[in-house]
């Protein structure tokens, strides 16, 4: 509050001074504006309070007014889920490095730039985006492959072609949740860099074929799904659609299946494609093996008029997936494979071959997808033109599949041995006897609280110890303790005998 004082303040209220006049004034203007500025200052506040942004859905703790869910479009990961994650990320590890790719990572947090800067990408609609207090642009990593480049160029002239790099990076986009697509989920991802060649093309398919046999599911469930945006691109250019239009009509080919043929059509008639054009787009999206492409590109080349691709342009992009299928076949992954010319991919960077595995039901949205991206590394300033290709393997979709077929193992936590005193007055020898156990390699757990010895057997039985070792006083004195096995096995039993129900006495330094 103003504090004006006459200054011939007397101690008593003057009912014609003239500062009471101008106290008034001042007073009635500096409450209007600290009513207004309050207003102001609290809108957001009310509407934040009336009309919540976390959805309807979302359960309270009975002693807590905090949502018990996760954010919208998230996961929780609990030891059981944890345990699911962990089977499949081994499966996605050990694959890459049985096929000799390293493992990297970056930051979840990047320059926006990094993503934007390529244009045209639906995915550059999708960031989560926000500014830090001194003004740099960043956004949550919606996909790997930029953060790749970035390093790759990081390294420069010290690192040497070719590499072979694998990760398993979390990536966030705010799109629409549906069966398999969340807001943020992991992804296996693996490049190859410096590989001209449809070489680096087969060994990333037979990698994704070997971690889809770890999982249980065969190529009578599984196809991959292969194309190539260099014979699409002689096509779209025999028929008239200019080569800075192509990328863009690469994006609404890749809604295919997502949308009725009429809205499709219109999509690439407000681009300025002929109906010619999209004629012969609508055919080739028919095309289900290379002899029909091939027959197609030539009865569209005979009635071009002075085209700008030619025979031996039309036919090297052919025969380079001719080559790819024929490795494919080395590997033994032929059944696996076939080709698609609808398969183009959403991202504008592909720049060849293209390919998606989907389930062969085509249930499910697409299990993994990728291609070859040349180009890239020039967007980002690269002197150098390097050849690089690789994929996406997203978490979602697979665990939705394996749940479905009743492919997902039964993941129970498991541990050796879990150690049990006694008494509190034996709780000193049993933790050396737990130290021990860990010091030799095996995962042991300790009962933390006095509980009564049945309680303390049933709780190795229920986390899946193979030994529940009591540690007692006599046991103790003779450097003893009881081993009881709770996962014996038939072969134990014909060895040892069967176990009586308090276990067996067996030395410490033996355990």
């Amino acid at each position: 509050m103003l504090n004006f004082r006459c200054p011939e303040w007397t101690g008593i209220a003057c009912q014609t001074c003239p500062w009471k006049a101008i106290v008034n004034v001042f007073a009635d203007r500096l409450h209007f504006l600290q009513t207004s500025l309050q207003r102001v200052l609290m809108l957001p506040f009310k509407r934040q309070a009336t009309t919540p942004h976390t959805p309807k859905s979302d359960k309270k703790s009975s002693t807590t007014s905090i949502s018990i869910d996760p954010v919208q479009g998230t996961r929780d990961f609990p030891p059981d889920e944890m345990r699911v994650r962990n089977y499949l990320f081994d499966a996605f590890r050990s694959t890459a490095k049985s096929f000799c790719f390293e493992e990297y990572d970056a930051p979840v947090v990047e320059h926006e730039a990094l993503y934007v800067r390529k244009g045209g990408d639906e995915i550059t609609k999708q960031m989560y985006s926000f500014t830090t207090r001194h003004g740099h642009k960043l956004c949550l990593r919606p996909e790997m492959t930029p953060s790749l480049a970035r390093l790759v160029l990081g390294k420069g002239k010290a690192l040497s072609l070719p590499v072979k790099w694998f990760s398993i990076p979390q990536c966030w986009r705010y799109e629409d949740i549906t069966r398999g697509r969340r807001r943020e989920h992991y992804q296996w991802n693996m490049d190859i860099l410096g590989v001209k060649g449809v070489a680096a093309e087969a060994e990333l398919i037979a990698a994704v074929c070997t971690a889809l046999q770890k999982l249980d599911l065969s190529e009578k469930e599984i196809v991959v799904k292969v194309s190539s945006r260099k014979i699409l691109q002689h096509l779209l250019v025999l028929s008239g659609v200019q080569s800075d239009d192509f990328a863009k009509v690469c994006i609404v080919i890749d809604k295919f299946d997502k949308y009725p043929r009429e809205e499709i059509w219109t999509m690439l008639d407000e681009l300025g494609v002929s109906d010619y054009a999209i004629e012969n787009i609508f055919r080739a999206m028919l095309v289900t093996n290379l002899d029909q492409m091939e027959s197609l590109l030539q009865a569209v080349q005979s009635g071009a008029d002075n085209p700008d691709t030619t025979t031996a342009d039309i036919s090297s992009a052919l025969q380079e997936v001719k080559d790819l299928f024929g490795m494919l076949r080395a590997y033994g992954m032929a059944d696996w494979v076939e080709f698609d010319a609808s398969i183009v991919r959403g991202l504008t960077y592909y720049t060849g071959v293209v390919f998606e595995v989907v389930d062969r039901e085509r249930k499910f949205r697409a299990i993994c997808g990728g291609g070859r991206y040349d180009g890239l590394f020039a967007t980002y300033g690269s002197n150098l033109a390097i050849p690089a290709c690789g994929f996406g393997f997203g978490d979602c979709v697979i665990h939705e599949i394996l749940r479905e077929k009743k492919r997902l193992p039964a993941l129970q936590r498991t541990i050796d041995d879990v150690v049990i005193p006694f008494d509190e007055s034996m709780r000193p020898a049993a933790i050396e006897v737990v130290a021990l156990l860990r010091s030799k390699g095996r995962t042991a757990d300790i009962i933390m609280h006095t509980k009564k010895v049945g309680q303390s057997f049933a709780y190795a039985d229920k986390n899946g110890a193979e030994r529940a070792v009591f540690v007692a006083p006599d046991e103790w004195a003779a450097e003893s303790v009881r081993v009881k096995y709770l996962r014996k096995t038939e072969a134990d039993v014909e060895s040892k005998g069967p176990s009586k129900d308090k276990g067996e006495s067996m030395k410490i330094c033996d355990l």
